[in-house]
């Protein structure tokens, strides 16, 4: 008996630091890919570029492509982490190790990997911009507007993540389902849920884009990850029709279930 506390406890507590470690590294990814890149556009005249430099002379430079190798492989490095511990073959090998962990350890790898690119990221100061807002007066506005748009896209992505079962995707509630003895959570999802959710599991696909995207001034080395991620993005799901159907009826349902207190009013 006390034995089983021990390990419900050890159980406990790994998930709720891995919980804790993921959550810091989803603050550090926001403020990496997000408002840093604002905050450094927030005036119109951006020290991410050099826009003087012809892009024949900067393609030549070696700190430029010394760069550009250095975020390619932080990026190579992220997403053979994410998709590797999502194959089949070898989730069914650290289910068989990690047991009701192996969710939490696929979150604090992934979490890691994003705590090394966003750590030893190399920005390109040495290349013109592909673009740059830094006319008057949309050197102003326009950046206001990114701020906007990316908070509210942020906002949308955390309430898909609630919605989404986020306790399960993070790995707490097999841990808690394991300590009560009620099995995998999962096992309680029908067919067509659990279907969803081995097709999709980035259900922020278009918000993250446009965060990734619409900036006042896009360096070299932000195309090198936008256009990686998105592309990452595109390739991780696999919806299809039936996916489609089931997702439709939800919303209906919830948007039913949310209308129904206003017509009982």
């Amino acid at each position: 008996m006390a034995s089983g506390s021990v390990r419900g406890w050890a159980l406990c507590t790994a998930s709720l630091l891995n919980f804790a470690f993921v959550f810091i590294s989803g603050a550090d990814f926001i403020r990496f890919v997000s408002f840093r890149a604002i905050y450094h556009n927030i005036t119109g005249e951006t020290t991410l570029c050099r826009d003087s430099i012809p892009w024949s002379e900067a393609l030549q430079d070696s700190s430029v492509l010394t760069s550009l190798l250095v975020d390619l492989g932080l990026l190579v490095l992220f997403t053979t982490q994410h998709s590797l511990l999502a194959w089949s073959p070898v989730k069914q090998v650290l289910q068989s190790v990690f047991g009701s962990l192996n969710r939490t350890a696929y979150c604090f790898t992934t979490a890691l990997a994003l705590q090394i690119l966003m750590r030893y990221w190399q920005p390109v100061t040495g290349a013109p911009c592909l673009w740059s807002v830094h006319h008057a007066p949309w050197n102003i506005w326009f950046p206001l507007l990114c701020f906007t748009l990316h908070f509210l896209c942020w906002a949308i992505i955390c309430s898909i993540l609630m919605m989404f079962d986020y306790p399960e995707l993070l790995g707490i509630k097999q841990v808690y389902y394991e300590c009560l003895g009620l099995g995998d959570p999962l096992s309680e999802e029908s067919p067509a849920a659990r279907r969803l959710l081995s097709h999709l599991r980035h259900p922020v696909c278009v918000e993250l884009g446009v965060v990734l995207w619409l900036l006042p001034a896009l360096s070299l080395d932000r195309l090198l990850l936008a256009g990686t991620l998105s592309a990452y993005l595109a390739l991780a799901h696999s919806l299809d029709g039936d996916d489609l159907s089931y997702l439709c009826v939800q919303v209906s349902s919830r948007m039913q279930l949310f209308a129904a207190p206003q017509q009982q009013k």
